[in-house]
């Protein structure tokens, strides 16, 4: 009764990136939901950041949320924020209520069932699901959760919108996209790229083969 505003269940090809000028490039290049992970202590270049970022993408069709720093995503504007269990820690109800209230969307991680289940009784507006595979990314508290995990969560949780993250490139998608996610998360599969924006077209056309014609009732 007190769920989060709703996004879409299909957030597809979802790109976490480093900086504003990241987030409005793929945003010009059509990709559907974007994350900005800016790491900085200044609090100043933060608010600039993410103002810039929440700029960066007006006038296209990007859904952008913030890593972490949700008050200065809500004085921005931004679509939403995602959030850690870390994260989860220290906020109090009254924190949690304002997010809430001033209607923007939240994403949180989990890793693991039980990790879950305590994010979804905040009822958020996705949950991201990892790690899928390994990744060097940062230190995961947790084993990669593999492929079998993955497709026994998604169909517990087959009504929410779901985000698949955690080591994915893309020789990884089409079997992600047969598991019944909504989307999936990447990173240097987009960062690291010789060419960013043919990545990008490479692993939206990968997803959109791998689920065409999926159905759960198929039992694929």
């Amino acid at each position: 009764p007190r769920a989060f505003a709703p996004c879409p269940k299909a957030l597809g090809l979802y790109a976490v990136l480093p900086t504003a000028d990241w987030v409005g490039r793929m945003a010009r290049a059509g990709v559907p939901t974007l994350q900005l992970r800016y790491k900085s202590g200044d609090a100043a270049a933060v608010r600039s950041e993410i103002r810039a970022a929440v700029a960066a993408v007006q006038g296209t069709q990007s859904l952008l949320f913030i890593n972490d720093h949700w008050r200065e995503a809500i004085a921005a504007g931004a679509y939403g924020v995602h959030l850690g269990q870390e994260d989860l820690d220290t906020l109090s109800a009254d924190d949690v209520a304002e997010i809430r209230d001033a209607g923007l969307r939240l994403g949180l991680s989990t890793h693991g069932y039980a990790e879950m289940q305590r994010a979804d009784a905040l009822g958020p507006s996705y949950l991201a699901l990892g790690a899928v595979y390994p990744t060097t990314l940062k230190a995961m508290p947790t084993p990669p959760q593999g492929i079998p995990r993955l497709r026994a969560y998604a169909q517990l949780l087959r009504d929410r919108s779901l985000v698949a993250i955690g080591g994915i490139g893309a020789g990884q998608v089409p079997e992600i996209a047969r598991v019944g996610v909504g989307s999936f998360a990447v990173v240097r599969a987009i960062t690291d790229a010789q060419y960013p924006e043919v990545a990008v077209r490479s692993l939206r056309q990968a997803w959109a083969q791998g689920i065409q014609g999926f159905q759960w009732d198929a039992g694929k």
